[in-house]
């Protein structure tokens, strides 16, 4: 009898490989931010694409805010292209930070998404920076 997990075989391992070697180009996640920060190997702009409101209740310490609708060529003319920007946003519930990663790409701006978003960073238990006294169970708000 067949398991449910092998009712559709595995890919081969060469294109496993390619596959998941693939994903990596496209993304990175709370931990690596994290590590690369207390290592002080910040060589990215990290930017939370949520509302300014969200923002100020809690965001990942060094982030930037430019909600998804300001993302734009304006918005980031004093950034080379050689730029790389790393997106979150509230969390895997949260489609925005896909869709800054389209705009900047669009833009010619090579991008990361921070898998997890907020929801990651606190699961992690890594802290937030908080920039009004309003509860930090209450940052998840998305308004991108």
């Amino acid at each position: 009898m067949t398991s449910l997990v092998r009712a559709i075989p595995a890919a081969p391992s060469a294109i496993a490989f390619m596959h998941f070697s693939n994903r990596l180009t496209f993304e990175t996640d709370c931990s690596d931010v994290h590590g690369s920060q207390a290592a002080g190997e910040v060589d990215f702009v990290l930017v939370d694409v949520r509302g300014p409101l969200a923002f100020e209740r809690g965001h990942l310490p060094g982030a930037i805010n430019i909600p998804g609708r300001l993302l734009n060529a304006e918005h980031l003319a004093a950034y080379p292209k050689t730029s790389l920007f790393v997106v979150y946003c509230a969390g895997p519930h949260c489609n925005g930070a896909n869709k800054a990663a389209v705009k900047l790409a669009a833009l010619g701006y090579p991008v990361k998404e921070m898998i997890g978003g907020v929801t990651g960073w606190l699961d992690e238990g890594f802290a937030l920076s908080v920039a009004t006294s309003q509860p930090v169970n209450h940052v998840l708000g998305c308004e991108c």
